[in-house]
């Protein structure tokens, strides 16, 4: 999932004349390539390497096994990046299109990772991923059964479902559970001055300032950790801070089970929906046809490459990947569309994996830290679900869809020992809240449409 996934509709302007310095296929200059390159980086990063952080936390993973998960992150996300631009083969969108790594996958991940580990993890991330592709060939088709109030409500879950993992990073995390500290006036502190900040700035109306206001926060936050002892640095061995991280296929194994797979594979299908739009809103910004033949094309190459990423981030023992919303509106914000951007961007995220110092200083960031980041992070999710919700026409067929999946999808995440005495499959495949709601609004979308049909004609 991106942040800001809704304001993609703010940012569209009607096709035909643009504002844009540079379109697709034009060459900036290098300095003003660089420059646009920077502002989309600022916009990404703390998007790509908040998920990791996330699930290496409520996973308790050590501070090497952390920082090697967030380069890999980084180098990931460059190489998806290069390829969407680049459009290799029948791969990629041909536009300038940044992918990272993807947060609606968090929930399903963190449960695959109390089943078994990394292993797990990552052969269901690859397993999963050509669920995406061949909805790529076959979109038509899917759009009958993931509708927009389908979509709407899996956004919703994701976002309202995150929520819950960003006040506990608030509260200081688990190791706080662990030591008796959680929730502390300090940890609730430096998150409320995060939070603050990142709110500060995005009302600013200097636009880099807004632009910058997610990593601006952190680093108000981290500097405030640190002054109050909350930041130990001795913690970080001297291999850790210095020499090159070198992307290792395959480094903690695979493994597979149908429950984990089952969980993936849904939100990937919605991902597809997601890619699709982020596609085609990029398409109108850059001043491009949204029908037709080429277009077609376009988007089923960005959702092609977007599941092919997805596996190569497994290879390369990192998260899936997906198309990020909210450079569509850097591109008309900074009138420059270029797609060859795309390419100093990608090899920015490659280089910076591969330093290995900067996943370790982001991995030493407290809980709290990343917390008052990410609250805001994740209400942001659960409102461009609410916003798509509420695009429909919500009648009798549509509340009933919305109550039947949010109540089973909210009812598991606030009550998860409803499933303590069923068997292991059946648990892992719906102890997740987006997967027990998003199952039950396809099923309960398609099954009282037959029966309206059936109704009408009778």
């Amino acid at each position: 999932m991106k942040i800001n996934t809704a304001d993609v509709e703010e940012v569209i302007k009607p096709i035909g004349k643009t504002d844009l310095i540079y379109g697709v296929e034009d060459r900036p200059p290098f300095k003003d390539a660089i420059f646009a390159a920077i502002q989309h980086l600022l916009a990404i990063f703390v998007a790509i390497i908040t998920p990791p952080l996330i699930i290496a936390g409520a996973l308790k993973f050590d501070l090497e096994t952390t920082s090697f998960l967030v380069s890999m992150a980084l180098f990931s996300s460059g190489i998806a990046t290069f390829i969407q631009c680049r459009k290799v083969g029948p791969f990629g969108c041909g536009l300038l299109c940044i992918q990272g790594t993807s947060f609606s996958f968090i929930g399903p991940i963190i449960s695959a990772g109390f089943a078994g580990g990394l292993p797990l993890i990552f052969g269901v991330t690859i397993a999963a991923a050509p669920i995406e592709m061949i909805i790529s060939r076959m979109f038509k088709y899917m759009r009958k059964i993931i509708t927009p109030l389908v979509s709407g409500i899996v956004v919703m879950l994701i976002g309202l479902s995150l929520i819950k993992v960003g006040i506990t990073a608030c509260g200081g995390g688990y190791g706080a559970m662990d030591n008796g500290t959680f929730g502390s006036m300090q940890n609730i502190g430096v998150a409320a001055t995060v939070l603050l900040s990142v709110l500060f700035f995005n009302r600013c109306k200097n636009k880099y300032l807004r632009m910058s206001s997610i990593i601006l926060g952190l680093i108000i936050g981290y500097a405030l950790a640190y002054s109050i002892g909350m930041v130990d640095f001795s913690a970080a061995s001297s291999q850790s801070l210095s020499g090159i991280n070198i992307p290792t296929p395959f480094k903690y194994g695979l493994d597979f089970n149908f429950s984990s797979f089952i969980a993936l594979g849904l939100v990937y299908m919605i991902t597809a929906i997601e890619a699709t739009g982020d596609v085609t809103a990029n398409s109108m910004i850059s001043g491009l046809p949204i029908e037709g033949e080429k277009y077609v094309k376009r988007v089923s190459g960005g959702v092609l490459a977007d599941g092919f990423t997805s596996v190569i981030a497994g290879v390369f023992n990192s998260f899936p990947t997906s198309i990020f919303a909210q450079n569509n509106g850097l591109i008309q914000l900074t009138g420059v569309a270029s797609r060859y951007v795309g390419y100093l961007i990608a090899g920015m995220l490659v280089v910076l994996g591969l330093f290995p110092f900067v996943g370790t200083i982001f991995s030493l960031m407290p809980d709290p830290v990343l917390g008052g980041a990410t609250l805001l992070m994740f209400g942001t999710v659960a409102a461009a679900g609410v916003r798509i919700v509420a695009s429909q026409e919500i009648d009798r067929k549509a509340t009933l869809v919305l109550a039947v999946s949010l109540s089973l999808g909210l009812g598991v995440e606030l009550m998860p020992a409803i499933l303590e005495t069923a068997p292991e499959s059946i648990k892992g495949i719906f102890s997740s809240g987006i997967t027990t709601g998003g199952v039950a609004a396809i099923l309960s979308n398609i099954l009282i449409r037959v029966k309206e049909e059936k109704t009408e004609e009778a």
